[in-house]
């Protein structure tokens, strides 16, 4: 017998109240110290690869060699699903400069804003498809550690920047209510 069957109504999504241990991790000031510490092992990761891979000269603007041998080994690999063999091969390829140059930049964006503490939630999701295409690329190395810590940090994006320029930021992006007129005035029923 479901619940509403019982006369009871299930949660609606905006009915329902978060776990406290949910609460503390993705919504306190409090465990925003323990997403500063996350975000900085990210921005040790992404900072110091980005800026090398800008400042190489190889990697902006080019044809795209840089990411040729990666490329070229995925689409080789019989462990490549299908359809990112076929995504390599008719989008990454012959586009391959300006893949390399959105890998560079995008590494290296996402280490500054990170450190600053800009749109973390935003930067969390951006390490998830960043290093998703890593991985199914076969890159394998630290990548699962990161989408790991990305989706947390996505998951946190009310306090993973508070101790950062988020704290001032997210307030602006939320929309207020609308202030409910004022009803007029029941006539009055007494003489």
């Amino acid at each position: 017998m479901n619940a509403t069957a019982q006369g009871h109504q299930p949660t609606r999504p905006e009915e329902f109240v978060e776990p406290g241990w949910a609460r503390f991790l993705f919504a306190s000031t409090t465990a925003a110290w323990i997403w500063l510490v996350i975000r900085l092992y990210m921005v040790t990761v992404y900072l110091p690869a980005g800026w090398g891979k800008i400042t190489s000269g190889k990697w902006l603007f080019g044809d795209g060699a840089p990411i040729q041998g990666l490329v070229g080994g995925a689409i080789a690999s019989e462990d490549t699903p299908g359809w990112y063999v076929w995504f390599l091969q008719n989008v990454v390829q012959p586009y391959s400069g300006l893949f390399a140059t959105l890998v560079a930049l995008g590494e290296f964006a996402l280490g500054l804003a990170l450190l600053v503490g800009i749109l973390a939630g935003v930067c969390g999701f951006a390490v998830v498809f960043l290093n998703g295409n890593f991985v199914l690329a076969g890159a394998l190395g630290s990548n699962p550690l990161l989408i790991i810590l990305g989706a947390l940090l996505a998951l946190a994006w009310r306090n993973a920047g508070w101790i950062g320029l988020d704290r001032w930021l997210l307030p602006l992006t939320q929309r207020r209510p609308r202030p409910v007129p004022a009803s007029p005035a029941a006539p009055s029923t007494t003489t």
